[in-house]
């Protein structure tokens, strides 16, 4: 049963005016089988929040700490984190030519497991799971993301999610670009994950309309660089109908 936790986090990053603070003190802690949804408006820090943990290079990480299953994350190199039980579903995707999605699934796997899956049960689980997010087979000897639309882009990234069986995944506006269609197919696809391996989801985004397909079980508002409020799923519901005016005032 994973735990991700995070204490007092701060990172920076630089821009062009100089090293800018993003993240300002960041508690949170996220257990196997639980939904996070983390909502704010532009700038306020969330996709810095998912590649810091990820181990972004872009961010420095200035203070706090963030552990998985008691371990020092931020001591792990990037792909030590993921064979810790880290995931991140990027918000957009990149193209690796010459790569195609099949090898690249199962290389990733071997990695994570130390082992290479068995090819006659991993090419039934690969299809099964394919065919579950509605992917046309013809993609597995497809490049990774070359020429893929959004939506499939976002297929892509639970397909790798459903494979992989994280014990956290980071879900980074997932639901960005996608049609309604798409991002019912994308969500049952959490919902799956989530159903079949207890993973615990960081599910960060703008609006609520994702969350009526996958359920969360905490809401917290991200603004500043920082957690703002926190609670259930009626408060996503307040911020559907209020928006973030509330928060944003200069003392925030």
């Amino acid at each position: 049963m994973s735990i991700l936790e995070i204490k007092d986090l701060h990172a920076t990053v630089e821009t062009p005016e100089g090293t800018k603070e993003i993240l300002k003190g960041v508690d949170l802690t996220i257990k196997a089988g639980e939904t996070h949804a983390i909502m704010g408006p532009n700038g306020s820090g969330k996709s810095t929040l998912a590649y810091a943990i990820a181990g972004h290079p872009k961010y420095e990480i200035t203070s706090g700490s963030v552990t998985l299953d008691g371990e020092d994350v931020l001591e792990m190199s990037v792909d030590e984190r993921a064979r810790a039980g880290l995931f991140l579903a990027m918000q957009y995707p990149v193209e690796v030519p010459g790569v195609t999605v099949s090898n690249f699934l199962r290389t990733a796997k071997t990695a994570i497991d130390g082992e290479a899956p068995a090819l006659r049960t991993w090419v039934k689980d690969m299809k099964g799971a394919m065919a579950d997010l509605r992917m046309d087979p013809v993609f597995a000897e497809r490049n990774v993301n070359e020429g893929f639309s959004g939506g499939e882009k976002k297929r892509h990234e639970i397909l790798q999610m459903q494979l992989l069986k994280p014990g956290i995944a980071i879900l980074d506006e997932t639901d960005s670009g996608l049609d309604v269609d798409a991002l019912r197919i994308v969500s049952e696809g959490v919902n799956r994950a989530k159903e079949n391996t207890e993973v615990g989801i960081m599910l960060i985004t703008h609006y609520t309309r994702i969350l009526q397909y996958v359920k969360p079980d905490f809401v917290h508002v991200f603004v500043n660089g920082r957690v703002a409020e926190q609670g259930g799923p009626e408060l996503a519901e307040r911020l559907e109908s209020e928006g973030y005016d509330r928060y944003l005032t200069p003392s925030a």
